[in-house]
Formats: structure tokens, C-alpha cells, sequence
């Protein structure tokens, strides 16, 4: 979630390269944001609701929950004073990460994974993390990122994938929210295509007009914002993951040129497409 103060719609949260741990009260957020971490949440008091691909993630405290933040999200609802600690992993560092290749692709391709249990022992390691990166030194910030580490493998290796009972949010109608998820369902179908908003509108039987005021109230962002992410995001993955052209890829993830794929890619990411799959080989 980070210091959701310091974000603006579409913007990315510091570097995509940085590593950073926060620890701060929770808030719910106006809007959607996204940013290229794979980020880490542990709720130390309370609960929280996420609007994250379209859909409503119930977080409770003292089990971790891990996404892609490259996929638009946003709470919507939080208890009171509820303490929160975030971890922002790069995504670099997420894909050097010993993980084998369906449980990454299933993060990278929208997975909310949810810790099953943690022990108290447990959460007071955690929460130490944001002191130590803090005030520890680079030793301490060490310890911390192999602990991060090991954690987050031990979190994928579990595959936990609950959905508990999901809190309401009285800003938002049932129909927003279907018909969000109904469009985010189609762009994740058929992202590769030439999509326009009336084409995707017309195969998900909405109204554009409808289907427009619905995302946007939902996710906080236009239709065509989230197919441009999406489209980047799976490109990401392709990028890193293959060995495949960066023609073929452009072309496979809806772009329509290598010059609109680099234009896009180098505005939302500071760097090319092949400086980034460069970026997350090993050396």
C-alpha cells in the first residue's frame, strides 16, 4: 500500500528497482494505484479490503498477503488504527527468487496469495523489519532483505489461496463491482487483440457508457489505462520469462509496433524493454 499521500493516480511508487520497508496506519485510498513490486502486507491489528484486479481481497491481521502491485489495486475499507507493515520487493528480486515457474507465473498473472496462519513469534519478526531497515545499517538491511526472501519462498511454496468472507463497501454497487470484474476478466482474455472501449464494451454485452462509469468508480482508472497496464504487465513476464523477440512480444501483447511498446514501456518503466529483460538475467 506504501504512504498512499505521496501517490497520484497512474504514478509509481519510487524506483521499480528499490527495495523499501514501511510501517505506517492503514487508510483506505481514493483510487486505484499500481506500481512494478511484487508487494508484501502484514496487518498487525484489524482487517482491510482490497479492490485488486477487479475483485475484493479480505486481508486480516497477522497473516502476510503478497501480490503483483503492477495490477491496479485499492482499499476500501479498513478498521480503525490498524498498524500496517509493507515490504516493496522489485520485481528483479522476486524473479532471481528460487520459485518455481507455474507459482510465479500465477503471482505475475493476478494471484492475491494469503498466508494460512503466523505465530505471534513470527509477526514480532516481521514487524521488526521496518525498524531494522530503518535505523540498522546496511548489515541489518541485509539481514532483512535474505529474511524477506526467504519468507516470500516459503509463502509461494504453500500456495495459499484463501478467500475468506468479504467485508462491504457502501461507496460501491454490486453491479460496479460485476461488471468491473466482468471487464477485467475480458481484458485478461483477450488483451492481445485490437481492443477499442466500445469493442471491449460490445463483448462483454455493456454499454461502453455504463462500462466506463463502472471501472472507473471501481478501479479509479479508464478501461483503457487498465488494458495498457495489463498489456505491460504481461509483457514484463514475457520478457523476463523468454527469450522470445521484443517484436513478437509487442505484437502478442496487443501494442501493435515495437515503437509504441518501447514509447509505452519506457514512460511507465524509466527504462527500454531490452535494458529490462537484461536487468532480470543473472550475471
Amino acid at each position: 500500500m506504501g504512504n498512499e499521500s505521496t501517490v497520484s493516480e497512474g504514478k509509481w511508487i519510487g524506483s521499480p528497482r528499490d527495495f523499501t520497508v514501511e510501517r505506517h496506519v492503514a487508510d483506505t485510498m481514493i483510487s486505484a494505484h499500481w506500481h512494478d513490486h511484487i508487494e508484501i502486507n502484514l496487518l498487525l491489528e484489524g482487517s482491510m479490503t482490497y479492490l485488486f484486479n477487479g475483485k475484493q481481497e479480505y486481508v486480516e491481521a497477522g497473516r502476510m498477503v503478497l501480490f503483483w502491485a503492477a495490477i491496479p489495486h485499492q482499499t476500501i475499507f479498513v478498521t480503525p488504527e490498524s498498524p500496517l507493515v509493507c515490504v516493496y520487493l522489485p520485481l528483479v528480486d522476486f524473479l532471481a527468487l528460487p520459485i518455481d515457474a507455474a507459482s510465479r507465473q500465477a503471482v505475475l498473472q493476478g494471484a492475491f496469495v494469503n498466508e494460512a496462519e503466523a505465530s505471534s513469534g513470527t509477526i514480532n519478526v516481521r514487524e521488526r523489519w521496518a525498524d531494522e531497515w530503518l535505523v540498522g545499517g546496511s548489515a541489518r538491511q541485509q539481514l532483512v532483505k535474505d529474511e524477506v526472501s526467504i519468507v516470500v519462498r516459503r509463502l509461494i511454496l504453500d500456495h495459499t489461496f484463501d478467500r475468506p468472507a468479504l467485508a462491504s463497501n457502501p461507496r460501491l454497487s454490486g453491479s460496479e463491482i460485476r461488471y468491473t470484474q466482468l471487464l477485467t476478466d475480458l481484458i485478461g482474455q483477450r488483451y492481445g487483440e485490437a481492443l477499442t472501449l466500445a469493442a471491449i464494451a460490445k463483448h462483454a454485452n455493456v454499454h461502453s457508457t455504463t462500462a466506463s462509469r463502472a471501472f472507473r468508480s471501481v478501479l479509479g482508472i479508464s478501461v483503457m489505462e487498465y488494458l495498457t497496464r495489463y498489456r505491460l504487465a504481461r509483457a514484463m513476464q514475457r520478457l523476463a520469462e523468454t527469450d522470445d523477440s521484443i517484436l513478437d512480444i509487442a505484437d502478442d501483447c496487443g501494442f501493435g509496433s515495437a515503437a509504441r511498446f518501447y514509447e509505452v514501456f519506457k514512460r511507465q518503466t524509466g527504462m527500454t524493454p531490452r535494458h529490462f529483460r537484461v536487468s532480470t538475467r543473472p550475471r
